[in-house]
């Protein structure tokens, strides 16, 4: 453990300097010794602060409960443990419920005290660490952060605003790779459950015997190869937000399970008879249109209609360009400066490429092609050669289409194998409206097979 500086609250000289010798001499540490509050408080923001606090509860002045309740006050993560000469169990729950880490009784053992000052410690850097990442997550997606500059996204940021404080259920529907999990963050981290967790279950990504388990947990034995309990992702996200991608992936049975977690936020374990409440603020995603699946009986319209209380919907890269290039921009300084290229730019047929393809796999699909590109350019211009090939091919004469591989004759050009495969797949999940196993049986190939190539050529199916 490194060396900390612990602020030792002592009236009495003798047990202060017993105090100061183990802490320094025993435990390398550094320790300050005040005689009461006061002394204490007068010098807390003058000099270093402390790593931790050990104080005395009978103390001339302010008794050691006010210490620890004005401690946590102003500085909520700085661990404080209590020591009385009096072994009284109200004074100890009473400190551990305002705060304290523990409570020790005089004499104090050293050896127990030593244990706990560590876990304090250790429990205090994690929880800084927890607050740090939270920071950053949150101001990595406050609304300034995010790329665009078209007017259609605006009014998307719009309606993500006055719903952010609001614990009404949304629905983010529109085509894969259009951003809809940064939306669903962006509601999230700038809204009043900012500080509780922000769950993500990708509906798709999850064998549809296990959704159910994923979604609520599932107690020891319900099932083969259930050894101990799990804690589903409705529990994780209590007093958070719980964001389910894909929700049209659901099948009937589990769809009239979730229903009833809206209306209740009640639900049970997978084999289990406790009832749990959950207090989670629902945000759900799709790439299909769940209206028409209403129609054709494949989700129900009671649930339907429960989730899209408060509906997003986020155009595609090709009906904003205004966003095409800015967001090309930034992705170029993110891989340059990840791969430490330096300064790198695009040359003009470059960014004319880049404008005018129509993205059918939108912004996911432009970072990949531009961190691709950022690994083959050489130099420090990146040029049309360094963008995929279906990129740099295509024309502003071309429709909207992106090609794909479906006919070949003497006079189409000889791709690479691989580059053939890849604009199959994405061909695949266009014309199926992303519907991973629909693709992969029009493709002849299993499901497995499917995630494999999907990995392999970087491509984001949902």
């Amino acid at each position: 453990m490194p060396a900390c500086i612990i602020d030792v609250i002592e009236d009495e000289p003798s047990i202060s300097r017993i105090m100061e010798h183990w802490i320094t001499k025993r435990w390398g540490h550094t320790a300050r010794v005040f005689p009461d509050g006061e002394a204490f408080f007068r010098n807390l923001g003058t000099n270093d602060e402390p790593h931790l606090v050990l104080s005395d509860i009978m103390l001339p002045g302010m008794n050691g409960i006010e210490i620890l309740q004005s401690i946590k006050s102003s500085h909520p993560h700085l661990p404080v443990i209590m020591i009385s000469a009096q072994a009284q169990i109200d004074t100890a729950v009473n400190a551990l419920k305002l705060g304290a880490s523990d409570y020790f009784s005089k004499p104090v053992d050293f050896n127990r005290l030593e244990h706990a000052i560590k876990t304090a410690l250790e429990v205090s850097q994690l929880t800084k660490e927890v607050e740090r990442l939270r920071s950053a997550v949150s101001e990595t997606i406050h609304f300034d952060n995010i790329i665009s500059n078209d007017g259609a996204m605006q009014e998307v940021f719009k309606l993500v605003k006055k719903a952010k404080d609001s614990d009404i259920t949304v629905l983010i529907q529109r085509e894969s790779g259009t951003g809809k999990e940064l939306i669903a963050r962006a509601l999230h981290f700038n809204g009043k459950r900012a500080s509780g967790p922000f769950v993500i279950m990708n509906c798709a990504a999850i064998p549809r015997e296990l959704l159910e388990s994923e979604l609520f947990g599932h107690e020891r034995g319900s099932f083969t190869g259930a050894v101990q309990r799990r804690i589903g992702k409705f529990e994780q996200a209590n007093m958070g937000t719980l964001f389910l991608d894909e929700i049209g992936e659901l099948d009937p049975g589990l769809q009239a399970k979730l229903l009833r977690v809206i209306q209740s936020g009640e639900f049970e374990r997978v084999g289990g008879n406790e009832t749990i409440k959950s207090n989670v603020r629902l945000v759900t995603a799709t790439n299909r249109d769940l209206r028409k699946e209403v129609g054709e009986g494949n989700f129900r319209e009671d649930l339907y209609f429960r989730l899209s209380t408060f509906p997003i919907l986020i155009p595609p890269l090709r009906q904003r360009r205004g966003d095409i290039l800015p967001l090309a921009e930034h992705f170029l300084r993110r891989f340059a400066k990840d791969a430490n290229r330096g300064k790198l730019t695009f040359s003009r047929n470059a960014m004319k490429k880049i404008y005018q393809y129509p993205w059918p796999g939108n912004v996911r699909e432009l970072e990949n092609a531009i961190e691709r590109a950022v690994v083959l350019v050489e130099g420090e211009i990146l040029t049309e050669n360094d963008l995929p090939l279906i990129v740099s091919s295509f024309s502003s004469q071309q429709s909207g289409e992106v090609p794909a591989p479906t006919a070949f004759d003497d006079t189409s050009p000889v791709l690479p194998l691989e580059r053939v495969k890849e604009m199959a797949l994405r061909h695949a999940l266009k014309t199926t409206d992303g519907n991973i196993a629909d693709a992969a049986n029009r493709l002849q190939i299993g499901r497995a097979t499917f995630y494999r190539m999907l990995k392999k050529y970087k491509i984001d199916a949902h």
